[in-house]
């Protein structure tokens, strides 16, 4: 049956580039931006953040001219997901890529939003996170069709909302709302989302902990600063200790150490106030071990000794979590790559968060893994180069074989 697959991929290559290319086109034609309310007035295409539906349409007309059953989930007018299933019963591996992309910013050499091709590789954004890699699996779909592959497993394409941007308390319309609602829990799942050129597999990812640190001092008449007690200075006593802050933790082989980051600081109203309040939000990336009460625990020994009362508030946490190795998810991406690629791809951990922490928070064996070099996310001129997604779409094909047969 790989075989099958591969004399397919062989057979038609110039047809699956072309066919990649063109419906990823017109999914980056879509300004799916996402980006927070306030500053939708800044984006005038948009009338909602994100606006995935619109590529759910596309994505629909493709899986009903190749004759696959799909599901559409919206709990969210215009931010619908759709999930799409080939084969049969039993175990099944997800392959999910996300609609949603950052705003083009600046410095682009051609409109972000009219895809096109040059010297082999696609330009355009979100043609690497994420629109590339799933116009890449509806051509992995097309391949089974045409070449008659049948699985006994159920291979699942899903396009899911809501991934680069969230409102602080909002519900998530895209894979929160899937997972809480038991619409989509697949035995095993890929996410093309790290790029590494298909040559690593990201197979842990740190936890993120923020918290907001606020310094209580005494407001007085900036004429009189020994009336009051200045927050400012409170607060720059406390970042100067953090300088030499150094967490408690166990080694981790893939992740290595954790990492905290001094993202914002507010403090004062006018320059004549001694200023009451000052505040500072930590971004905190943590490993296994760790806990959220615990760090608080370690930080609140850095405000000791400092004439001045100090809160600490836990605003946002997601926990860390960790593939083993040999999972056979793992071993199976090696093993057709090494066929495929000639190359075998090395596990590694991430500081940053993908679809796979969501997936194994929820008990599903989760993996980063995919096509394009991950210094193009994000930026202007934004590309991935056209043959890997066609490598993507086979290898992805060959897995699915391998682990639901």
């Amino acid at each position: 049956m790989k075989n099958k697959l591969k004399n397919y991929f062989v057979t038609n290559s110039n047809q699956i580039s072309e066919y990649t290319v063109q419906v990823l086109t017109e999914m980056v034609s879509q300004k799916t931006v996402n980006v927070p309310k306030g500053n939708l007035s800044e984006h005038p295409y948009l009338s909602i953040p994100g606006g995935e539906s619109a590529v759910v349409e596309i994505v629909k007309r493709e899986l009903e001219k190749l004759g696959i059953k799909y599901e559409v989930f919206e709990s969210v007018k215009g931010r619908a997901n759709i999930l799409a299933t080939f084969g049969g019963e039993g175990t099944s591996l997800l392959v999910a890529s996300h609609m949603d992309v950052v705003p083009a910013g600046d410095g682009w050499n051609s409109d972000p939003f009219a895809a096109f091709v040059k010297d082999g590789f696609i330009f355009g954004r979100g043609v690497l996170d994420n629109k590339g890699p799933l116009a890449a699996t509806l051509a992995c779909l097309k391949a089974f069709k045409e070449s008659g592959i049948q699985l006994k497993g159920k291979f699942i394409l899903g396009a899911i909302a809501n991934e680069e941007f969230r409102e602080p308390g909002e519900e998530d319309p895209g894979l929160e709302y899937l997972l809480n609602n038991h619409f989509l829990k697949p035995t095993y799942a890929i996410i093309p989302d790290i790029g590494e050129n298909m040559k690593k597999i990201d197979i842990a990812e740190k936890g993120r902990l923020q918290i907001k640190v606020t310094a209580h001092g005494k407001q007085a008449h900036g004429s009189t600063p020994d009336r009051g007690v200045n927050a400012i200075s409170l607060m720059s006593e406390f970042l100067v200790k953090m300088k030499k802050f150094k967490m408690k933790y166990r080694a981790h082989k893939y992740l290595k150490s954790p990492t905290f980051n001094i993202g914002i600081i507010k403090g004062g109203q006018v320059s004549n106030i001694v200023p009451a309040l000052c505040e500072v939000t930590l971004d905190i990336r943590s490993l296994p071990g760790q806990t959220a009460q615990g760090i608080v625990k370690e930080l609140k020994t850095l405000s000791r000794g400092i004439k001045g009362k100090f809160e600490f508030k836990i605003e946002g946490c997601s926990l860390p979590h960790e593939v083993n190795p040999d999972n056979i998810l793992v071993k199976l991406i090696q093993a057709n790559s090494k066929n495929i690629l000639g190359q075998t791809p090395k596990p590694i951990g991430m500081g940053g968060g993908t679809f796979a922490k969501g997936f194994n928070q929820a008990g599903i064996p989760a993996v980063g893994f995919g096509p394009g070099d991950d210094t193009a996310f994000h930026v202007a001129n934004e590309y991935v180069e056209v043959k890997q997604l066609v490598q993507f779409a086979h290898l992805i094909g060959a897995i699915a074989i391998d682990l639901l047969n």
